[in-house]
């Protein structure tokens, strides 16, 4: 789904997934953020997905990697998309984001691409989260978790 081209004016496109991975602690809902740009930009864990990986993969994949924690799918959110500059090009990103149930593992943020990954009640990540988007899905979740357990 990537096209380039070295023409002014061109773009491409980029596809990645992630997911909004939580867990329920003493009956608080908790999710896990990462933080990058030397930790001012709070968000959800994403990446590029591999060619012949399924958007569901590569959500578990980058989920993983960005924040040490392995979840379990529990349905599609999202499909958030946004345009940004890479050099002399414009990039038209598409986000498949998925709602993970925690299973196993302990925060640790990606060395590489990860300021910092901790768990935040659901109320205060809807405050801390950087872009609308994100925001807006984490309130789907909110209500989604809400109507499940009532």
């Amino acid at each position: 789904m990537s096209s380039r081209s070295n023409r002014p004016g061109a773009h491409r496109t980029a596809y990645s997934a992630g997911g909004v991975i939580f867990r329920v602690v003493a009956g608080q809902v908790e999710v896990a953020l990462i933080a990058t740009d030397r930790g001012e930009r709070w968000g959800l864990p994403k990446g590029h997905v591999n060619r012949g990986e399924t958007a569901e993969a590569a959500a578990v994949r980058e989920v993983a990697e960005e924040t040490g924690l392995q979840g379990a799918i529990v349905r599609h959110l999202a499909t958030i998309e946004y345009w940004f500059r890479a050099g002399p090009s414009r990039v038209h990103k598409y986000v498949d984001l998925f709602l993970m149930r925690y299973e196993r593992g302990e925060l640790q943020p990606q060395e590489a691409e990860v300021d910092d990954a901790r768990w935040f009640p659901l109320d205060e990540a809807i405050r801390r989260v950087s872009f609308d988007r994100e925001r807006d899905v984490l309130r789907q979740v909110q209500t989604i978790l809400r109507d499940t357990r009532a």
